[in-house]
């Protein structure tokens, strides 16, 4: 009960916040009304204590509390930006909002356990996905078209400007990088999102092909070319092997996939546009899957790569995977989990803004493979648990350890167990001696303590994907003002 009175304090400041920005206005005022909501459940749960379930209403209380702490710097620290970027901040909070409401819904759900039935139903009704959605895109909508016309008439004000300032030459290059950078923001606005995009199949002359038309990537089994579809940069990854399934085939199992595949809508994980046929009726058709293109490569090209990464950067980088992994694990109950978490498993496109890949479409890929997936590369983000038994249920905190080891990856840059080449090797370090591999002198002490907790071998000290989430973005608020 000692985190009531401190969450009815932030909760208080977020609150006020939330009344005063400058844009997204709706989804900021959105956000108040369930935080507002939800301040009414602790208040209930205070008076009538934690109910018949006080471990899930401690731990929702704990969550929640974390999760106004993270909402409370992401507001702050926009409202209180300058004008410009305040701006861009407006138009990059957009993607921030998703994420804190359903924080506040897994919320709702364990602290409603300590409700009656009546008030529970009035909270579900409050937090039902479809009207959230719906309210959602609604709020969007709005404070997009508003920002739009905010955006004009900066422009139009720094055209002006641009004409009348002569004599201050650094003023007039940064009025040209302003109006640059609030024409591109413009642009952005008026682009249809990737997201909104049907997953389906895709005609062959509806895509076409960077020249020349050379593989970016080879595998085993398959080449990645650059293309473009609907205007998009897309990868498209062709199957270079005779394939045994028909075209039928192929459409039932990707058909049954597509409604599945809707729920992982999110600007952290990897989109899927859809599979091409080529040459149908021939003796020989060609299997395509367009994906969203990522040009930096998976994490751990870009680790290997001379690219700059500065703390800031990997917490940013980060952050985004692990809203990847948060929106999995709080999906439909068959996908709760991606099987698979390695550092290549998260692509890397512009900006350094990283997304979770590797499971979309499995089916229908699994259905086009001919050859068995190599273990040994990933037999280094095997938990303690499946380690000392082969029969272990795999379960998100084994994806979390998993998990654990690609942020040691990106904060230290090295390749994880580098001195263990064989299984036994790494069983010995990770469950005889129970050792982790070392982080670096330099690195955050919070984000240290986050990657050891994830690492930790007790899987009940390991954080869930939405802890890590709240965690990581107060960490990147924290650089931010650095």
């Amino acid at each position: 009960m000692d985190l009531v009175e401190p969450i009815l304090a932030i909760a208080d400041k977020l609150y006020e916040l939330c009344g005063v920005v400058k844009a997204n206005k709706k989804r900021c005022k959105r956000l108040a009304e369930r935080v507002f909501a939800l301040i009414e459940l602790v208040k209930v749960v205070k008076v009538r204590g934690l109910g018949k379930s006080p471990d899930p209403v401690k731990r929702g209380l704990l969550e929640l509390k974390l999760t106004l702490e993270s909402a409370e710097k992401v507001v702050k620290n926009y409202a209180s930006s300058s004008c410009m970027k305040r701006i861009v901040k407006a138009f990059d909070l957009g993607e921030e909002f998703g994420t804190l409401n359903d924080r506040l819904n897994d919320a709702s759900r364990q602290l409603s356990l300590a409700l009656q039935v009546e008030q529970r139903a009035r909270m579900d009704k409050l937090f039902e996905e479809e009207r959230r959605k719906k309210e959602d895109e609604d709020d969007k909508n709005c404070d997009y078209e508003e920002l739009r016309i905010l955006l004009q008439s900066l422009v139009d004000e720094k055209e002006k400007t641009k004409v009348t300032v002569d004599a201050v030459q650094t003023t007039l290059e940064q009025t040209q990088k302003d109006v640059q950078d609030i024409r591109g923001i413009l642009e952005s606005l008026r682009r249809p999102s990737i997201h909104l995009q049907d997953i389906r199949e895709i005609r062959p002359e509806e895509l076409s092909y960077s020249i020349p038309i050379q593989p970016i990537m080879t595998s085993e089994n398959s080449e990645l070319f650059k293309g473009e579809y609907n205007k998009f940069t897309v990868a498209i990854k062709r199957y270079a092997y005779p394939v045994s399934t028909s075209p039928q085939q192929l459409r039932s199992i990707f058909n049954k996939e597509v409604d599945t595949m809707k729920r992982f809508e999110s600007p952290h994980i990897l989109r899927m546009f859809g599979i091409c046929v080529q040459n149908e009726h021939g003796t020989n058709p060609t299997y395509l899957i367009v994906m969203e293109f990522c040009e930096k490569g998976s994490i751990r090209q870009v680790l290997d790569s001379p690219s700059r990464l500065p703390w800031d950067r990997k917490i940013r980088m980060c952050l985004d995977a692990a809203h990847g992994l948060y929106r999995l694990h709080q999906s439909e109950e068959k996908f709760k989990v991606h099987g698979c978490i390695t550092s290549s498993k998260f692509l890397v496109a512009a900006g350094y803004r990283v997304k979770l890949g590797g499971f979309e479409l499995a089916k229908t890929e699994i259905s086009l493979k001919n050859c068995k997936e190599d273990k040994k590369s990933s037999m280094m983000y095997v938990s303690p648990q499946q380690l000392q038994d082969i029969n272990y249920q795999y379960d998100k905190a084994c994806e979390i350890y998993s998990f654990g080891i690609v942020l040691w990856e990106i904060a230290t840059r090295q390749i994880p167990f580098k001195d263990c080449p064989t299984y036994s090797k790494i069983y010995n370090k990770v469950c005889v001696e129970k050792i982790m591999e070392p982080l670096p002198d330099d690195c955050p002490r919070q984000f240290k303590d986050l990657i050891d907790a994830c690492r930790s071998f007790d899987p009940f000290q390991r954080p869930s994907a939405g802890v890590l989430v709240d965690k990581l973005c107060t960490l990147a608020q924290q650089n931010d003002e650095d």
